[in-house]
């Protein structure tokens, strides 16, 4: 019986979490447990799982596992605790793949599709200059980008404000054409009269969806902002467990889910909601603006769920300054993207070799990301 024996955990640029997991016969698995700027964190809370329930014992139970760190604290949930279980869990289904030799999906009922489409973003933080942007991504083979719908927003704005986000869309769409598909992301920063005064003002331009109208702890108002547009809805990326996914379902207001496979509790329990959101006739579209093992994790679940639809992916993402999601493999050709898809692997476990020698240097590097902090004109905290 093949057993845990060691792990170490390792702080990367640009601002990711790696975990390196060991077992007895020597097998390795990778893991990405995170919370973008609570690092540390999380961190603490991997070690703590991993000395309490895992040390020592064998890989082969991950449902058990899973169970085990869940409900083993009387405290469950959350972006923090459920991060730290997605990187172990991704670890450990690495193992897993490993060790029969096979990926993962086929040990989750086995390939449904050849391929995923990916998108690309577009803009950054404060998105400027997208169209000329938007037309180089298309040249270089993407058939779907994303962008983020505003800046800063007070909780009521004026018109200029809308009119800047529809200019901004317009700007994209005559650079790109109809065949191209433009997500809008409003990242949270959008409350729900501007949220609706939005979606109908972005309508004549076709988003293939807008993410996160308004803020999870809001998702009551889903259901009115959805009233006022056809543009599909897109949330789920501060959601962490199927339980939190639930009343969303039900509500019928939503079209596409997004969870993180580093924050949403890993491979088996995102593959376990994405089964649920099958049921409701929603869509799957992994968020992963992180590193590979995280992107690997996705296209494992993507490819065993009948109802995925694209994947974030985050190559030359405005976040990743210092270091790409290319830099720490062994062979980046397997997240090579033609027409737009990405390939599904064929390697065992998470279907890539992480470069170890090049994760352990660069985690003697300082890392200290943190999201900015913004402020609107009266000195108020807004949404980032």
């Amino acid at each position: 019986m093949n057993k845990i024996v060691d792990y170490e955990l390792f702080e990367v640029p640009p601002r990711w979490l790696f975990l390196r997991v060991e077992t007895a016969d020597g097998t390795i698995g990778w893991g990405e447990p995170v919370v973008e700027g609570r690092s540390h964190t999380v961190r603490a809370a991997v070690e703590e799982l991993m000395e309490n329930y895992l040390l020592g014992e064998p890989v082969d139970p991950i449902e058990d596992h899973w169970q085990t760190m869940y409900r083993g604290g009387f405290y469950r949930g959350g972006p923090i605790l459920m991060s730290a279980i997605a990187g172990i869990d991704q670890a450990l289904w690495d193992i897993k793949g490993k060790t029969l030799g096979t990926p993962i999906y086929n040990l989750l009922g086995g390939a449904a599709r050849d391929s995923i489409r990916v998108y690309q973003w577009i803009g950054g933080d404060r998105p400027a200059d997208v169209a000329a942007e938007a037309k180089q991504k298309v040249d270089a083979g993407f058939s779907a980008l994303k962008m983020n719908a505003t800046e800063e927003l007070r909780r009521v704005d004026n018109p200029a404000a809308i009119a800047d986000a529809v200019d901004r869309l317009r700007e994209v769409r005559n650079a790109v054409g109809e065949d191209i598909d433009i997500g809008v992301d409003f990242h949270g920063r959008v409350t729900k009269p501007m949220a609706k005064r939005l979606a109908k003002a972005l309508e004549p331009y076709n988003p293939m969806f807008i993410e996160e109208p308004v803020l999870p702890e809001h998702n009551d108002a889903l259901p009115d902002i959805a009233a006022h547009t056809t543009i599909p809805i897109a949330t789920g990326e501060r959601m962490y467990s199927r339980w939190d996914f639930k009343a969303l379902f039900e509500s019928g207001a939503v079209d596409v889910i997004q969870p993180d496979l580093s924050h949403a509790g890993g491979i088996t329990e995102v593959k376990k909601i994405a089964s649920m959101a099958e049921a409701y006739d929603v869509a799957l579209a992994p968020h992963c603006p992180l590193g590979p093992i995280a992107l690997a994790s996705c296209v494992q679940v993507d490819a065993c769920t009948p109802n995925a639809l694209i994947q974030e992916q985050s190559l030359d993402i405005h976040y990743n300054e210092t270091s790409d999601v290319l830099d720490y493999l062994e062979d980046p050709s397997v997240f090579e993207y033609e027409n737009g898809y990405v390939s599904i692997p064929d390697a065992p476990g998470l279907g890539i070799e992480i470069d170890e020698q090049f994760v352990r240097e660069q985690a003697e590097k300082p890392v200290n990301w943190h999201n900015p902090v913004w402020r609107n004109d009266d000195g108020s905290v807004t949404e980032w």
